[in-house]
C-alpha cells in the first residue's frame, strides 16, 4: 500500500508539473509565431508603399534590411531578392504564400528546415502592377528553441522528480501513520480517520465472525469424523512417510484392525494397492483395481503437498463389484446379440444364394421361401424383443401409467395365444377375480404374453396352461402355471438373463429368442413388482408376478 500511495503522489505531481510546463511552452512559442507574422505583415506594408513595385527602391530598402525581401513576377520568376542572385533562383509560382498572394490579394506560409531546428515565416502581398512582395523572417523552431535550453529543462526535471519524490514520501508517511497505528485485535478502539470507521466496524464483525466460523469448523470436524465413520466407500490418510493417519469404518471391516495402523504396507500387500499409493506418496495420482474377499474395488490415490516434506496421500475405496457386473452383462449382451443376428441371417443369405443360383428344383422353391420367411420373422421378432428391452432399460421410454384390470387383460393374452396353444394341443385357461393396477398396460400385457407363450412352447401335448390374476392380502398378483417339461434348479437362477435358454435346440425349434423372461423381469422391476418363479423337472412351472399393494 505504501509503495501504491507514494508512486500515485509522485507521478500525479510529476504529470502535472510536465503537463503545465509543456502547455506553458506551446502557449509562448504559439504568441512568438504570432508576434512574427504579425510584424512581417506591418513590414511588408510599409516596403510596399515605400517602394511602390521599382526593384531600385527594393534594392535601396533591402541593403538595409535585416529579413529577406522577394519580388516575384506574376509568372513565378524572382525580379528581386535582397540575400540571393535573383537570376539563380527558381521559379517561385508554386509556393503557397504566392499562390494565396495571388488568387486574394494576401498570402502566408511557414516551412522548417532540413534539419528541424528553424522555421521560416513568409508574408506575401500582391501590388498594383500584379507583382508579389514577400517578406520573409527566420526563427528557431519549437525543436530549436528546446534544444537551445535543453540543459536549463533537464535540470529543472530533475528538481521537480526530487521535489516530487519528497513531497510523496512525506504525504505517504502523514497518510498511513494513522493506518499503521491500528490495533486490529480491538479495531473500534483505534483512532483513525472518519473514513475508516466503516472498515473498523466491519473489522470488528469480522472478528466476531472468525470467532463463530471456529466454533462452526470445530463443529463440522466433528461431523466429518461422523460422516466417514458412516461412508460406504473406503477412506485413508497417509502422511508423507507412508504412515496411515485415519482409516474410516469401512477400511477397518474390510482389513483386520491390527492393520489400520503403522506403515502402508501393514494394510496391504496387494500389488495394485502397493503401486498406487507408493505412486501418490511420489507425488502423482494414481487409480487401480483390487479383488478382495470375491468383490472389485477401484482405488483412487491423490497426492497432497505437504509443506516441501514430502507429499501425503488420500487413498479411497470403491466398491465396483456391480458396476463390473454390470459392463460384463453388456459385453455378453452385444456379443449374444451379435450371434442371434447372425444365425438367421445366415440362413436367410444361404437359402437366398441356393435360389439365386438356380440350383433348387421348381417344387422345393415354395419350401425355400418358407424357410427364408420363417427365419425373417424369427429376425423381426428378435429385435422386437431386442429394442423393447431396450425401452424397459430406459424407463418404458416415457410411457404413462394408467389403471389396468389384469383379469381382462389375461382374458385378451388367451384370445391372442389360442391359436398357438390348439396347434401345440395344449389347454389354455385364465382363471381368478378382477384386480387393478397402476402400471404401463403394453408393458404388462407383454410381460403375460411372454410367461404363457414360454408355458405353451415347454409344455408337453395334452397339457394345460393356467393363467390366474386376482389379489392376496391386498397385493395384486398374476400367476402362470404349466404341466410342462420344468425347469433344473441349477438353470432356474438363470432363465431371466438375457438370451439364455435352458434347452437350446427346443428353443430353436419353437423360435424363442431367449429373451421373453428377460422382458419379464425389466418389466416387474419396473412396476415394483416382484418375480417368484417355482418348477420341478418333468412336472411343470409357476410363474407369479406380484405387485406392490396399492
Amino acid at each position: 500500500m505504501r509503495k501504491r500511495v507514494f508512486g500515485s503522489i509522485f507521478l500525479t505531481a510529476l504529470v502535472t508539473l510536465l503537463l503545465t510546463a509543456s502547455l506553458l511552452l506551446a502557449a509562448v512559442y504559439s504568441g512568438l509565431s504570432q508576434d512574427v507574422r504579425g510584424r512581417l505583415a506591418s513590414e511588408c506594408g510599409y516596403i510596399a508603399a515605400l517602394a511602390d513595385g521599382e526593384p531600385d527602391a527594393l534594392a535601396g530598402i533591402g541593403r538595409s534590411y535585416a529579413d529577406r525581401i522577394t519580388l516575384v513576377a506574376q509568372s513565378g520568376a524572382v525580379l528581386y531578392d535582397n540575400q540571393s542572385d535573383e537570376s539563380t533562383m527558381e521559379n517561385h509560382r508554386e509556393r503557397p504564400e504566392i499562390i494565396g498572394a495571388l488568387e486574394t490579394g494576401v498570402g502566408e506560409s511557414s516551412r522548417l528546415s532540413d534539419t528541424l531546428d528553424k522555421q521560416t515565416y513568409y508574408y506575401a502581398k500582391r501590388l498594383e502592377d500584379g507583382t508579389v512582395l514577400r517578406v520573409a523572417s527566420t526563427a528557431d523552431s519549437a525543436f530549436g528553441a528546446l534544444s537551445a535550453v535543453s540543459p536549463w529543462i533537464v535540470l529543472i526535471v530533475l528538481l521537480a522528480l526530487l521535489v516530487a519524490a519528497l513531497l510523496a514520501s512525506w504525504l505517504t508517511n502523514v497518510f498511513l501513520r494513522p493506518i499503521v497505528a491500528l490495533d486490529l485485535h480491538d479495531p473500534l478502539k483505534n483512532d483513525a480517520y472518519d473514513e475508516l470507521s466503516p472498515l473498523l466496524q466491519r473489522m470488528a464483525k469480522q472478528n466476531r465472525r472468525i470467532d463463530a466460523q471456529m466454533a462452526e469448523l470445530k463443529r463440522r470436524q466433528a461431523e466429518f469424523d461422523d460422516i466417514t465413520a458412516r461412508m460406504d466407500e473406503g477412506l485413508v490418510l497417509f502422511s508423507a512417510q507412508g504412515e496411515i493417519l485415519f482409516a474410516n469404518r469401512a477400511v477397518r471391516a474390510l482389513f483386520p484392525e491390527d492393520s489400520v495402523t503403522g506403515g502402508y504396507l501393514t494394510l496391504c500387500r496387494d500389488p495394485a494397492y502397493v503401486t498406487v499409493v507408493e505412486r501418490a506418496l511420489g507425488g502423482e495420482g494414481a487409480r487401480g483395481r483390487m479383488e478382495k474377499r470375491g468383490r472389485v474395488y477401484s482405488l483412487t490415490a491423490s497426492s497432497v503437498a505437504d509443506e516441501g516434506q514430502g507429499h501425503a496421500a488420500v487413498l479411497f475405496f470403491v466398491d465396483i463389484t456391480e458396476r463390473e457386473q454390470a459392463e460384463r452383462q453388456r459385453q455378453e449382451f452385444t456379443a449374444n446379440v451379435s450371434h442371434e443376428l447372425k444365425t438367421p441371417l445366415t440362413s436367410i443369405m444361404g437359402y437366398a444364394e441356393i435360389m439365386e443360383n438356380g440350383i433348387v428344383r421348381a417344387e422345393d422353391i415354395g419350401r425355400f421361401s418358407g424357410k427364408i420367411r420363417s427365419e425373417a420373422v424369427r429376425l423381426l421378432t428378435l429385435i422386437e424383443d431386442i429394442l423393447r428391452l431396450s425401452r424397459l432399460d430406459e424407463g418404458g421410454a416415457g410411457a404413462q401409467n394408467e389403471p389396468v384390470e389384469l383379469l381382462s387383460l389375461c382374458g385378451s393374452v388367451r384370445d391372442r395365444l389360442q391359436h398357438k396353444a390348439a396347434e401345440n394341443r395344449v389347454t389354455l385357461a385364465v382363471e381368478g377375480a378382477p384386480v387393478t393396477v397402476s402400471g404401463q398396460r403394453q408393458t404388462l400385457e407383454q410381460m403375460v404374453f411372454n410367461l404363457a407363450d414360454n408355458a405353451i412352447a415347454y409344455n408337453k401335448p395334452g397339457g394345460r396352461v393356467t393363467v390366474t390374476a386376482g389379489s392376496e392380502e391386498g397385493a395384486p398378483f398374476v400367476r402362470v402355471s404349466d404341466t410342462g417339461i420344468g425347469i433344473a434348479p441349477a438353470d432356474q437362477q438363470r432363465v431371466f438373463e438375457r438370451f439364455y435358454r435352458v434347452d437350446k435346440s427346443h428353443s430353436k425349434m419353437t423360435g424363442g429368442t431367449g429373451l421373453g423372461l428377460s422382458i419379464v423381469k425389466h418389466g416387474a422391476a419396473l412396476h415394483g413388482a416382484a418375480v417368484e418363479l417355482k418348477s420341478a423337472l418333468g412336472e411343470g412351472t409357476e410363474i407369479a408376478i406380484r405387485f406392490p399393494k396399492a
